[in-house]
């Protein structure tokens, strides 16, 4: 009866040095897995979140830039046009298109 149970004892502490082993295997293959795939995303020239965040702020502040720019546009046009109605701008000089390029 006792060399049964030598037997089954020896067979679980094989069972379970084999387990340990396994585990420590697939940590080990978790962890190189992890950091290849670190390597892998790195090459690829993804950016960072902050570096998202700074650019995303730069075009909203670019956006309402831009907005500002159109309505003052937009003001100096109806000024000029406001000056045709009336008759107030003045017509250039003869001989002068206003395309002329001076550099040319």
């Amino acid at each position: 009866m006792q060399s049964q149970n030598r037997f089954f004892e020896d067979f679980v502490k094989i069972m379970n040095g084999a387990a340990g082993t396994v585990a420590g295997m697939t940590r080990e293959a978790q962890d190189g897995m992890r950091e290849r795939m670190k390597e892998w995303v790195a090459g690829m020239d993804f950016v960072s979140r902050d570096e998202f965040e700074a650019v995303k702020a730069m075009a909203a502040t670019a956006r309402e830039e831009v907005k500002e720019l159109q309505a003052r546009l937009a003001a100096i046009e109806g000024g000029k046009n406001r000056k045709a109605a009336t008759g107030e701008v003045k017509s250039p000089p003869a001989g002068v298109t206003g395309l002329e390029n001076p550099e040319e």
